[in-house]
């Protein structure tokens, strides 16, 4: 906030003063209104990179507001003066932000969104709207100044089977079930071990002889949980392998992983003032691990590799694999290794920015008014309700007041079915987007429209939210039976012609309804969707091995007094006594595990963190019983 304030003064002086380049952001024009006192009266030209992101709302609003022809001091006197008129102040209000003749945008960005377009483009005469100067992402690669991304893209398709442990067939919510199951096959040590093994062996064999050897490598990951898996299992095969390179991990705030936080700093230990940027330089740091972060505006040209394991589309499917576009000496060509998207989803993500992009029709603005009347429609607030509020909202009163109108209205909200709050909500958030976005565009002379976005912004931020209670003991009842990785093969993902974009839909469709399916039946969905017909060597689990360990009481008793690592060191002799029993049963399986130390040693990782899991679960289950 010290930071921001300054800034607010700093910026007051140089507009005082007469300064003719001024760099700021956004976001701060919210404050800056609260610091600075009136403005000259000049014209000006914004200038907005990146304008794809936060040129509409509230922060654009406050921006028009501080650089109108009328004073600050004017400008705050509407906010706070009681009227006499409510909806003249209103209207006034609406004028102080809308269609400013003093002030000129000029955007870039190389991913317009509909609604920059539609604020920033030029409108044709079929009422569509384009780019008023276009640089293409196909005139950039031909003319050399970033490179063709999807020129080299393998894909993989990842097939699991899961199994039901328990004899009972519980049911549960389908929809949240599927995706829990799905996120336990995704974070199983097995998934990690083998997608990190497929990444590090081809970072190893092809990306690390790139760019005369500086080329470098990010995975995407789909959580910040999955940043902390992946980094754990990259440096333990690294320190395995031997191999000469090390990795840096990126995430915000504190992970909690098997009794542990995680945090970006004790992750990469690198000391008090070194930066992740400033370390991914050096020729010894080859690998960054992301989840969030990085994935837009990072600019490292010896970024040659992307692995991705997370779902993408549209704009940020563009984003985040453009962080590899970067031209370099020597750098001929990069790479996209992905175990998630479809090539063909990919491709449709790109197309609207390949050449030109256009936007077939502006924002109607009459679907305003079927938003306000779907709202009404639902009969927990009428427009007297509104009006009351606003009133009250523009005299001053005091947060008890407004809170006390309001709560009826929460009631009412509250006596709805679960499907139809989510609909209430969905409804009254496009409301919000639409108006904050056309009421810049186009004159609001009906003062009702401006009331029900006031109303609504505090109305939603006081509806409960919904408490859907997820499944997670569903996670005791199943297991994996087997996981597959298959490599689809390389190719180059094509573009031509120019992208068209849809103009902001309306209400949309009823929400999806939940309902209850038998865990059976939901397990033999998802290994219809994912599964395939395996060989025994594609087993990942050695069920007899596993299940004798299992039964092991010392085995047991360890893991209840110690850390994993300490586990880890003396499960070579659990391990080992397996093998003499195996060599007994059976010697041609005992003699291809041993006479390849590299199976072995992978077997024996595997085999631990399964039963170490499946040990800890149950040890938690009997502290709870």
């Amino acid at each position: 906030m010290k930071k921001i304030e300054k800034h607010s003064e700093q910026l007051e002086k140089a507009l005082k003063t007469g300064s003719n380049i001024i760099v700021t952001t956004i976001q701060k024009f919210p404050y800056i209104l609260e610091e600075i006192g009136a403005l000259p009266e000049r014209k000006y030209a914004v200038i907005i990179d990146e304008a794809h992101s936060s040129q509409t709302g509230e922060n654009a609003k406050a921006l028009k507001k501080a650089l109108s022809t009328n004073s600050l001091e004017e400008a705050e006197k509407i906010d706070s003066e009681i009227m006499s008129e409510v909806d003249e102040e209103i209207l006034r209000e609406v004028e102080a932000y809308r269609n400013l003749k003093n002030i000129s945008f000029f955007a870039f960005t190389a991913t317009p969104k509909n609604k920059t377009l539609e604020m920033f483009g030029t409108e044709d005469e079929h009422g569509g709207f384009k780019a008023f100067h276009l640089y293409s992402m196909k005139q950039a690669i031909e003319e050399g100044f970033i490179l063709d991304i999807l020129k080299n893209y393998i894909s993989y398709e990842s097939y699991f089977k899961l199994i039901k442990t328990i004899k009972d067939d519980p049911e549960f919510d389908e929809k949240k079930t599927k995706k829990l199951l799905r996120n336990f096959v995704e974070v199983h040590p097995v998934a990690i071990s083998r997608k990190t093994d497929i990444m590090l062996t081809h970072f190893m064999n092809s990306t690390i002889h790139k760019i005369k050897g500086k080329a470098k490598a990010m995975v995407v990951t789909r959580s910040r949980l999955h940043t902390v898996l992946y980094k754990k299992e990259f440096d333990k095969q690294i320190r395995e392998k031997n191999f000469p390179i090390k990795t840096l991990v990126a995430f915000t705030g504190v992970v909690k992983h098997d009794e542990q936080e995680y945090t970006e700093n004790s992750m990469n230990n690198l000391p008090p003032k070194k930066t992740i940027v400033n370390t991914f330089g050096e020729d010894d740091y080859k690998i960054l691990i992301v989840a969030n972060k990085f994935q837009t505006g990072f600019d490292e040209p010896l970024l040659h590799t992307m692995y991705v394991d997370k779902q993408l589309n549209g704009i940020a499917a563009v984003q985040t694999l453009s962080r590899a576009n970067r031209i370099y000496p020597h750098k001929k060509d990069t790479l996209i290794l992905d175990f998630v998207n479809k090539p063909d989803v990919i491709q449709k993500s790109f197309q609207p920015y390949y050449e030109s992009t256009y936007l077939e029709e502006g924002t109607d603005p009459h679907k305003l008014y079927d938003l306000y009347d779907a709202l009404l429609n639902f009969q927990i607030f009428d427009e007297n309700n509104i009006n009351n509020f606003v009133n009250n909202y523009k005299k001053g009163a005091i947060q008890p007041k407004l809170h006390s109108i309001l709560n009826p209205v929460v009631a009412e909200f509250k006596k709805l079915d679960k499907d139809k709050r989510g609909n209430f909500k969905k409804i009254l958030r496009r409301y919000q987007n639409i108006y904050s976005f056309l009421s810049q565009l186009i004159p609001f002379f009906d003062v009702k429209l401006e009331k029900l976005y006031i109303f609504d912004k505090f109305l939603l931020k006081k509806l409960p939210a919904e408490n859907d209670t997820i499944p997670y003991n569903v996670l005791e009842d199943v297991d994996i039976d087997s996981y597959k990785i298959e490599n689809k093969g390389k190719k180059e993902i094509k573009l031509t012609g120019y992208g068209e974009l849809k103009p902001n839909s309306d209400v949309g469709g009823e929400p999806i309804p939940s309902y209850n399916e038998a865990l059976s039946v939901i397990i033999k969905k998802l290994n219809d969707a994912f599964g395939t017909d395996f060989t025994d060597d594609d087993k990942l689990f050695l069920a007899g091995i596993k299940n004798h360990l299992m039964g092991n009481e010392g085995l047991k008793n360890k893991i209840k007094s110690n850390s994993k690592r300490k586990v880890k060191v003396v499960f070579d002799s659990y391990f080992n006594e397996e093998m003499k029993i195996l060599l007994n049963n059976n010697i041609e399986f005992y003699r291809r595990i041993v006479d390849n130390e590299k199976l072995k040693t992978r077997l024996k990782s595997l085999l631990f963190d399964s039963i170490y899991s499946a040990f800890i679960k149950e040890i938690k289950k009997e502290s709870k019983d």
